[in-house]
């Protein structure tokens, strides 16, 4: 399992992408009003727009795994709490979402 993400939910997409490109200086992957892509070596800054779930400020991590049913089966089997279990997502990819320790939202896809 390697952390491929980290998902900053922002109120302002245009404004979190110059903060990082342009003040931080961060590699601009790509940007669209629904998901952006800072390169930043093994993990990917993406950001995502807020919502009520995931209001301005909060982050997820982003896990990825080569197999997400075993990796799903064998938590679950150790406690772990599913927000979500492995479903299509919109993209084409598959993803699951876990809360862990400290409450914190994490979502896990193959790769």
């Amino acid at each position: 399992m390697k952390l491929g993400y980290v998902i900053k939910f922002v109120g302002d997409m245009d404004r979190a992408v110059k903060f990082y490109r342009d003040t931080l200086g961060l590699p601009l992957k790509f940007q669209s009003p629904g998901w952006s892509e800072f390169a930043t070596g093994e993990t990917t800054l993406g950001l995502h727009p807020a919502s009520e779930k995931n209001p301005p400020g909060s982050v997820e991590l982003g896990f990825g795994t080569p197999d997400l049913e075993k990796f799903y089966e064998e938590m679950r089997a150790k406690g772990v709490q599913f927000s979500m279990p492995p479903t299509k997502q919109d993209f084409g990819g598959t993803l699951a979402q876990f809360i862990d320790s400290e409450g914190g939202h994490c979502s896990v896809g193959e790769g």
